[in-house]
């Protein structure tokens, strides 16, 4: 079960982080200012967000050795829904439908 959740969390880091790296390729803002900030502070927009991707592996590792599992486990809903956002919202962006769509 602690497997799974982890394992489930760094998925969705990764998906996170790769939806991420789309929308910045196709020109679109970071929403979250302090993802916004590492990017623009680090090396390469690529380097930001992987340091912010570190750290909240770091975090998920911590909460796991804690015995947070149910926060680990509403984290992981909560990037769930990050991650089926941010597929809608490339999808809307990557063939022009624009806001009249929704």
């Amino acid at each position: 079960m602690v497997t799974a959740i982890i394992w489930q969390f760094s998925y969705l880091q990764m998906l996170d982080f790769l939806t991420t790296v789309a929308f910045l390729a196709l020109g679109v803002q970071e929403g979250n200012p302090l993802v916004r900030w590492a990017i623009a502070v680090a090396p390469s927009p690529v380097y930001g967000l992987a340091a912010v991707k570190i750290a909240a592996l770091c975090l998920g590792i911590y909460c796991m050795r804690m015995g947070k599992l149910r926060l680990l486990t509403r984290i992981n809903y909560m990037f769930a829904l990050v991650v089926a956002w941010n597929m809608v919202a490339l999808i809307i962006k990557a063939t022009n439908l624009g806001p009249g769509i929704l």
